[in-house]
């Protein structure tokens, strides 16, 4: 069953393509069926800069599992980074 579950967000970056490095500033992401991964259902991530075209996209399929610990790798890496350099 599809979930249809979609959520957008600006975000500023870069990401490496097929094509090289380009600018990224949106994020999408969905838990619906992956276009690659042979999962039912996976969280779907695409890194993407509409304003370049379709090649300017980086696409991550991760199970529920995957996301969560990403999710708290996520947090960790800011929380330790920000405390050494000062930020928090």
């Amino acid at each position: 069953m599809c979930t249809m579950i979609v959520e957008k967000t600006d975000v500023t970056g870069s990401g490496k393509g097929s094509s090289g490095w380009f600018r990224v500033n949106q994020a999408t992401v969905s838990f619906d069926h992956p276009y690659y991964s042979p999962f039912d259902h996976a969280l779907n991530i695409d890194f993407v800069n509409e304003s370049i075209g379709i090649d300017a996209r980086v696409a991550v399929e991760l199970t529920a599992d995957s996301a969560r610990k990403l999710i708290k790798a996520i947090e960790e890496a800011l929380s330790r980074g920000e405390a050494e350099v000062g930020l928090d």
